[in-house]
């Protein structure tokens, strides 16, 4: 079934992918290009809309990223934002100048409208700008639909060519209705179907997986994490027994993490799966090793041993799986097939293991809308909204040295945290939260007696990519309970310490 599709054409706008996900909200499937592409291959997608994104450059600069003209002339509904409205107004006639104090805008501010489509049942009210730039004389056949205090031209459109521009950014939420604006384009402006929902997705790509995989084998590597178990069940609802899941346990896994995966893959979802309980394989490995990107690069490298060891013992396996998902294609910079992701920031899988193709039954897919994929499949809520994990587990939790007493120690306080998290209604508000164990002992006093022991150390943050991270305000009555609870339950931590570092300039993770 074809959908729809929005093309999204980036110019250098660090709220691409953002716009994309707008679009998807609305049940409309998006794309993201770069602004090299040809006119021909952009014409080529067959695209109902297009979308241009923001960026960091001048439109008037001969060396500025720029697109050619022809686009307008294609008759597709075209909406520029922050650059893609300078760009526009640039190449079609208008004039864009350098900004002076006034002119500029960073930041939110109040945009009166003027009666627009794009503006269907939304009142003035605040915008987020970004400009230095500003558009100073309108192309000829266009009209100003909004403005601010500092900014004449804040929005323009050609409503005969269904051609819109706006200098603020609708698809932030510091954009109050920008949400109904990205919609009134996309239905009003472009006349959209909205046809691209979990349910159809599923429908198709169970029949494109069995089309492809035909009597012939797959293999997947199963983390346990979010991408990796939604693309399991959505590949053995489309081929059944055809399909193993390789599961390999390290000893680097939060509390009984190893087990849950085996419960619901194994037994539940009847796949054939195999566990390879490589514990003690890892630790020897990592004996002595207190350096985070050699503990990595020990796990990664590990990782692809035991994984061609056991894939080599299952004979003649025609396709590897793999959970990529959307980000992982746009950040490549390619739109052809992702490069096989590498596993804990090294390599690859090794490429000798004989696989006639690569299967990424996600690839199209935003984060947001895997979750609501597996959980249409049947997952349940706790594994599609459980927070990142890193690959290297942890091994980078566990700061300095790797023992089996300190990964023990940082477990049961890592379940005791996450646990008060979930009683309090927390969890579900905190984009990732951990406890991480310092290479740090402190003297206490328990009971008449002197202790040293380890500082334990929690982290929350918000987010929504992991590019940038606010710590979360836990209540000081919660923190404190969680804090006697570890100090109580967990031989070997004396205190208990809250990180309230951002990122930047801290990173989420410790190592």
């Amino acid at each position: 079934m074809k959908h729809d599709l929005v093309l999204v054409i980036d110019f250098g706008g660090q709220y691409k992918q953002l716009i994309a996900r707008r679009v998807r909200e609305n049940n409309i499937y998006s794309e993201i290009i770069p602004y090299t592409k040809s006119i021909e291959e952009i014409k080529a997608k067959d695209p109902k809309a297009i979308i241009f994104t923001g960026g960091p450059n001048s439109a008037y600069l001969d060396d500025s990223p720029s697109i050619s003209k022809e686009i307008f002339d294609l008759g597709i509904p075209i909406l520029g934002i922050c650059y893609g409205d300078q760009l526009t107004a640039h190449l079609l006639g208008g004039e864009v100048k350098k900004g002076s104090e006034k002119n500029r805008e960073y930041g939110k501010t109040i945009c009166h409208y003027k009666e627009s489509k794009l503006f269907k049942g939304v009142e003035s009210g605040q915008v987020w700008m970004s400009h230095t730039d500003y558009i100073s004389k309108l192309p000829e056949g266009f009209k100003c639909i909004a403005s601010t205090d500092n900014c004449p031209i804040a929005a323009m459109e050609n409503e005969e060519k269904k051609i819109y521009a706006v200098q603020f950014h609708p698809e932030v939420k510091h954009s109050i209705d920008g949400d109904k604006m990205i919609r009134n384009f996309l239905y009003d402006i472009a006349g959209l179907k909205g046809d691209w929902t979990s349910e159809n997705f599923i429908e198709n790509k169970v029949k494109e997986i069995r089309e492809k995989v035909g009597d012939k084998k797959a293999l997947l590597a199963l983390s346990g994490g979010v991408d990796s178990s939604v693309a399991a069940v959505l590949m053995h609802k489309a081929i059944g027994d055809k399909l193993t899941c390789i599961f390999v346990d390290h000893g680097l896994l939060r509390k009984d993490e190893g087990d849950q995966v085996e419960e619901i893959f194994k037994n539940r979802f009847k796949i054939n799966f195999i566990r390879v309980n490589a514990q003690k394989r890892y630790l020897d490995k990592l004996a002595g090793v207190s350096e985070p990107e050699k503990k990595r690069k020990i796990i990664g490298e590990e990782f692809i041993r035991v994984f061609e060891e056991e894939a080599k013992k299952l004979g003649k396996i025609d396709y590897l799986v793999q959970g990529t998902i959307y980000p992982d294609v746009v950040e490549s910079g390619t739109n052809g097939s992702a490069v096989i992701k590498s596993h804990h920031n090294v390599g690859g899988l090794p490429d000798d293991i004989g696989f006639e193709g690569l299967i990424e039954p996600l690839r199209e897919l935003f984060k947001d809308e895997v979750r609501a994929i597996g959980l249409e499949l049947g997952l349940d809520e706790d594994l599609i909204y459980r927070h990142p994990f890193p690959g290297p587990g942890l091994a980078i939790r566990v700061i300095g040295e790797i023992t089996e007493q300190k990964l023990n120690i940082l477990r049961e306080a890592d379940a005791i945290y996450i646990d008060e998290l979930k009683k309090n209604g927390l969890y579900r508000k905190i984009w990732q939260a951990f406890a991480a164990l310092p290479d740090i002992k402190t003297v206490g006093v328990m009971g008449d007696e002197r202790t040293y022991d380890y500082v334990c150390a929690l982290r929350a943050v918000t987010s929504t990519d992991g590019m940038t991270a606010e710590f979360y305000p836990i209540d000081m009555d919660i923190l404190a309970k969680i804090s006697n609870r570890i100090i109580n339950e967990v031989k070997g931590i004396n205190r208990v310490v809250y990180d309230i570092t951002s990122k930047p300039p801290g990173t989420i993770e410790w190592e």
